[in-house]
């Protein structure tokens, strides 16, 4: 399956958070999405990693995308070494895809920054013919993504350029609230963390509608980039 983009993310519901709404806005253009999750989120302070097995695929279910997959690193203590590299790289042959979208460049979880780096060197060393994957027992054929995108998390990081998600941010909301051990539960009896307060679910709203008023609509995403930008006229531009 050939897949237009695939999202990666270091732990399960860091696509949801990051990315969601403008996954959501290119499936409906009728876009091939796909996810592949790194670690299962097993070192979470809530719920358990069969739980996030669960709760991931309620989410991609919620999200329309084609696939999800989930490479099973060690969740905290993954590196970005050859091992590693190549086990993104067979994903990137296998689904081909355009565009990659991947972690924050730098942020509060140790583990994002990692990710984002890993995947990232995993994109270019992908196109080089002569390091050599197979996949199910075939070889795989070199293959590098047009563009990396990186998206925005916990850091408040001044994006390169914005996605309109203007329509889709209550479903974005609803592929979040999907990992329900996770996020703000007024009934939960679980201990609290940085992620599980109702101020830190209503600041996914407000953030992204900080973004949509810098352009003009009502709720935007943010990304990085690791190069240029080009368009192909001015006309295209917002």
């Amino acid at each position: 399956m050939k897949l237009d983009i695939l999202a990666f993310g270091a732990h399960p519901d860091d696509v949801e958070l990051g990315c969601a709404g403008t996954i959501l806005k290119e499936v409906s253009l009728g876009k091939k999405v796909g996810i592949v999750d790194l670690t299962r989120g097993e070192l979470g302070t809530r719920g358990s990693a069969e739980l996030r097995d669960q709760e991931a695929a309620a989410a991609a279910n919620i999200l329309g995308v084609s696939v999800r997959e989930n490479l099973a690193m060690r969740d905290g203590f993954f590196v970005n070494d050859e091992a590693h590299q190549l086990e993104v790289i067979k994903m990137i042959r296998k689904y081909k895809p355009e565009i990659v979208l991947c972690n924050a460049i730098d942020d509060r979880h140790i583990d994002h920054g990692k990710g984002s780096k890993l995947v990232s060197d995993a994109c270019f060393l992908s196109g080089l013919m002569k390091i050599e994957t197979t996949l199910n027992g075939e070889q795989q054929t070199a293959w590098r993504p047009k563009v990396v995108y990186h998206y925005i998390q916990w850091k408040n990081i001044e994006p390169d350029f914005v996605v309109d998600i203007t329509g889709f941010t209550e479903k974005k909301i609803e592929s979040i609230l999907a990992y329900g051990s996770q996020f703000y539960d007024a009934n939960s009896k679980e201990p609290a963390t940085p992620i599980t307060s109702k101020n830190f679910l209503e600041s996914l709203n407000y953030r992204a509608q900080d973004l949509g008023r810098l352009v003009g609509v009502d709720f935007a995403e943010g990304f990085t980039v690791e190069r240029c930008l080009a368009v192909n006229s001015l006309g295209n531009l917002m």
